[in-house]
């Protein structure tokens, strides 16, 4: 195998201690952490069986790590407490820290508060 390749094929796993597949080259049975998510799973604590690499111009690989399908467990269920941390986080993220109201939306981390806070002056040219 030539070019890129080659450089990224490595089934027995010498080369990078784990085996090593191209960008879109991994065997059935084996998924990324995304991909299991998708199914509705997640790693469960298993440990990374593979890994796929992407050979990038002037820069290093790309690498997304590999896991067994079958050794995948259920994703856990939201509970009525993780849905209220999270509502809360939520909000936490919609208040604007100038005026403590809840903007609507989520407050920029660019401006650091809500557009009307943040351009006072536009607000009274446009009424």
């Amino acid at each position: 195998m030539g070019g890129s390749f080659g450089k990224c094929y490595d089934p027995s796993g010498s080369q990078f201690g784990i085996p090593t597949y191209p960008w879109r080259y991994a065997p059935k049975g084996l998924a990324t952490r995304r991909q299991l998510r998708a199914r509705g799973l997640r790693p469960g604590g298993q440990q990374i069986a593979a890994q796929v690499l992407r050979s990038r111009y002037r820069r290093g690989p790309l690498t997304a790590y590999l896991y067994r399908v079958d050794r995948a467990k259920p994703v856990r269920p939201m509970t009525p407490a993780r849905w209220a941390a999270l509502a809360k986080a939520n909000l936490a993220r919609r208040t604007c820290p100038k005026c403590r109201t809840d903007a609507g939306y989520v407050i920029p981390t660019s401006l650091g508060m809500c557009v009307p806070c943040a351009y006072p002056d536009d607000e009274q040219r446009a009424a």
